[in-house]
Parts: structure tokens; C-alpha cells; sequence
């Protein structure tokens, strides 16, 4: 990456990671997926109970690899025969739960939109923890734009990853649709956290997830 841009990037993420922390959330930024990792074996202790929401994101930087490594207890709804409804729920008793978000914006906020809202339910209460790694790509200036994000980029092409019979894995675009398969359906704003750090963001100086 050249060295502006990402002296660029690096000042964007600082001043997301500050709003973060006004905001009562803990932030951190790393440079690398690969750094990742790391950090996250200093935030949660081997042998947690550990959840996760679908996430390209976590995937790309290791950490679905190390929560399926016997490092931690996991939940995995991916497992052979998982009963996904109860792991659903179960994950509500985490120790802690593993995302990513959609958007964070620069004055501090999380932008989530779900199909069954188990990832923003988890996110919003019940895990005593929850980390959400989220790539310099997702940061944006304010939730309108946030919004934005979602609607021409991140909902059409998760459409598309999961084969959803919607106009928007046909077209590219959101056509506020009314199908069965819609996975853009409850929308969720974190702006201000009761229970300090409870949140923690990781905010990666590379792409991840979409």
C-alpha cells in the first residue's frame, strides 16, 4: 500500500477508534489481518465459551480458525448436525461473541442490518463480551452514509455469497424488496455503550468482509 494512503487510513481509523471510546466501547487499531489474532488471544482467555455471527471478515484474518482450534469453547452453528436455533440462544451465555459490523462510522457508531437479527440481538445484549473485527474498508463518516454502504455494496454482494433468490443478488442494487430470502431486515445503531468496553472494536488498516 503507499505509504500516504495508508498514513491516510491509519488518521481515519485513530479518529473512529477515539469516537469509539467516547462512545464507552474499547478500540483498537491494528495495521494487518494478521495482527489480528494476536490481539485477540490477549482479550479473551483460552477456554472461554465463545459465539460467533457469519462474518467474512473473521474468516479472512484467522479468527474462525483459531475459535475452531480448541483454544476456546465454541458454538459452532457451522458444525456437522449444529442445531443452529439452540446455538442461537446458547450464545446469549458466552463469555464473549465474535463479529464483525457493517459499518462503523468516524463519530463512533456501529451500523448492523440482519436477516434473523441473531447477530445484532447477541451484539446488543447478553454475551458478557463481545469483539467485532471490522476492516478500514467499513469505516464512514456518518450513519447516513453508513446506510449507503449497506444498500449499493455490502447487502447485494452477501446476497450474491449466499445465494439469496432477492432483486439485489440479481441486479447489485437494493430494491427495498418484500422477499422471503431479504437478509437486510432489522436494522440496529450502537451509539452509546451502558456497560463500559463490554464492546471492543478491532479496526484493521487493511479490507476485510463486505
Amino acid at each position: 500500500m503507499n505509504e500516504a494512503l495508508r498514513d491516510t487510513l491509519c488518521l481515519r481509523m485513530e479518529r473512529a477508534a477515539e469516537a469509539l471510546r467516547r462512545n464507552n466501547m474499547a478500540a483498537y487499531c491494528v495495521a494487518a489481518a494478521a495482527d489480528v489474532v494476536p490481539l485477540i488471544k490477549t482479550l479473551v482467555p483460552e477456554g472461554a465459551l465463545v459465539g460467533a455471527g457469519g462474518s467474512m471478515s473473521l474468516a479472512e484474518c484467522g479468527v474462525m480458525d483459531l475459535l475452531r482450534s480448541g483454544c476456546y469453547r465454541f458454538l459452532d452453528r457451522n458444525a456437522p448436525g449444529a442445531d443452529v436455533g439452540r446455538i442461537y440462544r446458547e450464545t446469549f451465555f458466552a463469555d464473549c461473541y465474535f463479529a464483525s459490523a457493517n459499518a462503523v462510522t468516524e463519530e463512533g457508531e456501529i451500523f448492523n442490518v440482519d436477516g434473523n437479527a441473531n447477530r445484532v440481538a447477541a451484539i446488543s445484549f447478553g454475551p458478557k463480551s463481545v469483539v467485532l473485527v471490522v476492516g478500514c474498508n467499513k469505516i464512514v463518516r456518518d450513519v447516513p452514509a453508513a446506510e449507503a454502504r449497506v444498500r449499493e455494496l455490502a447487502a447485494p454482494a452477501n446476497a450474491r455469497r449466499l445465494s439469496c433468490q432477492t432483486p439485489c443478488a440479481a441486479t447489485g442494487q437494493c430494491r427495498d424488496c418484500h422477499s422471503p430470502a431479504r437478509i437486510c431486515c432489522t436494522y440496529v445503531l450502537h451509539r452509546y455503550q451502558r456497560e463500559a468496553e463490554r464492546i471492543k472494536v478491532i479496526l484493521v488498516g487493511e479490507p476485510l468482509g463486505f
